[in-house]
């Protein structure tokens, strides 16, 4: 199956694994690589020498290509891109800020560059600013997805840009593939999808939530992590979201802040008292997230966690290997396509 994105990132299936934090790993990102698509690294969690590490761990993996991703709102990211850039990595995917200083960089190594945007704006900025192709993200994906659909999103940006896009959020079968080049994409970005297969790192209690779990077992909120998400129906995310916070907060949990971001912590403790009262509670959200998901993804623990969980958990009922996720939905796709075709 042969797209704008195949030819672009020369894989052979237009399918991406997405980058989420304590799930992307080296193991995961090459097991898509080794099927024919493309995985993407996820630093977010991750200092510059360990998203070292993780690149070179997964280039004794894989010989195929792959793509980082690097996120721009997160302070210490920076470093990682700096890193994901000095290691010529073939595709970084940028998201949450100006990816102008990354493309001129990566096309310099003659690599490519992958923006995550969910609207309009800033789809169009990151055309502007050098992107080669578009993650496109819609209202049903896990973790940070938009607040437009994606039968709705896609089709508009395909229109406003010149660039290929990859849509994401609500896609797990070969009949969301083929819907997705029906909307204009050249292929699919997906994460609950992958996040429950034999290679993903994620505890088999997630996996197992990820299977019983309906399309309305998912709530999306931004009182997580501080930015709007999607996550699974639990007693975690429900004590998270009604956890009253305040600069104090912030102040308290300062230290855990600095540790995640990779900043001093005296530097930063005096960067809450002078941010302001919106910004210290969003930066006290974000420590209590990060925790929270790494609960969830990597213990199984959605009564003390958070799991990033997408729509279309309701679509999936096994557990099966990247290679048979690949195969099966090529093949539906295949057949979808030929199915539309005969009227």
């Amino acid at each position: 199956m042969n797209t704008r994105i195949t030819e672009l990132f020369a894989i052979d299936h237009p399918i991406v694994l997405s980058g989420m934090s304590w799930i992307s790993t080296p193991e995961l990102v090459a097991a898509v690589a080794e099927a024919g698509g493309l995985g993407i690294l996820a630093t977010g969690v991750l200092d510059a020498e360990q998203t070292r590490a993780a690149v070179h761990r997964t280039r004794e993996l894989t010989q195929r290509p792959f793509a980082a991703n690097v996120t721009l709102y997160f302070p210490g990211n920076r470093a990682n891109a700096e890193v994901l850039i000095d290691e010529q990595v073939p595709v970084i995917n940028y998201s949450l800020g100006k990816g102008d200083w990354i493309a001129e960089a990566v096309h310099a190594y003659g690599g490519k560059v992958v923006a995550t945007v969910t609207t309009i704006k800033h789809a169009l900025a990151a055309e502007r600013d050098g992107a080669d192709a578009l993650i496109v993200t819609g209202h049903e994906a896990a973790g940070h997805g938009g607040e437009v659909t994606s039968l709705v999103l896609v089709p508009t940006i395909t229109d406003a840009v010149s660039i290929p896009v990859i849509a994401a959020g609500g896609f797990a079968d070969g009949r969301g593939l083929a819907a997705a080049l029906a909307l204009g994409a050249g292929g699919v970005a997906m994460g609950t999808r992958f996040m429950n297969t034999v290679e993903s790192p994620v505890h088999d209690d997630a996996k197992h939530v990820s299977v019983e779990r309906s399309i309305s077992d998912t709530v999306y909120t931004n009182r997580v992590d501080g930015l709007p998400g999607r996550y699974v129906k639990a007693t975690g995310s429900r004590r998270i979201m009604n956890m009253r916070l305040n600069p104090l907060s912030a102040l308290m949990r300062s230290r855990e802040i600095a540790k995640l971001l990779g900043l001093p912590w005296l530097k930063l403790a005096a960067g809450i008292v002078l941010s302001g009262y919106r910004r210290s509670v969003q930066m006290a959200r974000m420590a209590i997230g990060f925790d929270a998901f790494k609960k969830g993804c990597v213990e199984g623990d959605v009564e003390r966690g958070v799991l990033p969980l997408g729509q279309c958990t309701g679509l999936m009922n096994d557990t099966p290997t990247v290679a048979e996720v690949m195969s099966r939905i090529v093949t539906e796709a295949e057949d979808a396509l030929e199915r539309v075709g005969n009227g």
